[in-house]
């Protein structure tokens, strides 16, 4: 008799106990099912209440609005991806006044509320209008939008920079070390080297980072740049219909969700090497 035929056959492997039904998957039970029963009943609402002729009307203004939007921030998060490298470098320089500074501007701008900063440069540099007309420059700070893009470029630089400093300092230490010993200069070496694979450290947060950013633009509404928001509110205070901010919502979510997976595709793309 071969041994083959004295072997055990392949068995099939025991079933899974049963999980037990504990109160915290019940409570979860709960309230997944108060939450499927809300969205089904915003969804009925919405369609009961469907109306052609305001999606007809106020459709342009929003799409209008989501052009505005998108505008103020990439425009934002580009401005503010330039200016968050000089914020990193002083941070990590040895000089302490360039360090100090860079640590002020970026305690101040993470520290307070980005509708606190628009305020400040809205309302707050309105009242030194003499002052800006002597040196030129009342013709941007009087016009909402500049004034909105310059409050979200400083903001995002402050958050950036803290991204940017941190995947750096990430880099493992071999890797100047490396750098040195091939005799390259440190300027080669950081921006050749060191930045590409902060980079790929940094790819995610600055993910969450633009998301912030969209769903933080709301605000300009409020000093008169007619974005999403802005149109929403004034497509609401015309016809006091709540489907208008439930159109809103849906845009805000299309674009985040949109965004989420572009970026998802692109870190995956980008670190396709890493993977085993």
């Amino acid at each position: 008799m071969s041994i083959a035929e004295t072997m055990i056959p392949p068995q099939a492997p025991p079933p899974a106990p049963p999980k037990p039904y504990t109160l915290s998957r019940f409570l979860g039970s709960v309230m997944l099912g108060i939450w499927l029963a809300l969205g089904v009943g915003v969804f009925l609402t919405v369609v009961n209440g469907w109306d052609p002729e305001k999606f007809s009307r106020y459709g342009p203004s929003f799409l209008s609005g989501l052009g505005v939007t998108l505008t103020l921030v990439t425009s934002s998060i580009l401005m503010g991806a330039v200016l968050s490298l000089p914020v990193a470098l002083g941070r990590m320089s040895k000089n302490k006044i360039w360090s100090w500074l860079a640590y002020a501007y970026v305690y101040f701008f993470r520290g307070t509320p980005l509708i606190t900063q628009l305020f400040l440069v809205y309302y707050g540099l309105g009242s030194f209008r003499p002052e800006l007309q002597s040196v030129g420059l009342w013709w941007f700070f009087r016009d909402a939008w500049n004034c909105a893009l310059f409050t979200f470029t400083l903001n995002t630089a402050a958050y950036q920079a803290e991204i940017l400093r941190g995947a750096i300092e990430s880099v493992p230490r071999g890797q100047h070390e490396g750098a040195a010993a091939l005799g390259l200069p440190e300027r080669v070496a950081f921006f050749k080297i060191i930045l590409p694979q902060a980079m790929i450290v940094a790819l995610r947060p600055y993910g969450n980072e633009i998301i912030l950013m969209i769903k933080g633009s709301a605000i300009v509404a409020i000093v008169t740049v007619f974005d999403l928001m802005g149109e929403t509110r004034r497509a609401f205070s015309r016809t006091f219909d709540y489907q208008m901010y439930v159109w809103a919502a849906v845009l805000y979510l299309l674009m985040v969700e949109l965004l989420r997976n572009v970026w998802g595709w692109v870190e995956a793309r980008l670190t396709r090497h890493l993977k085993r």
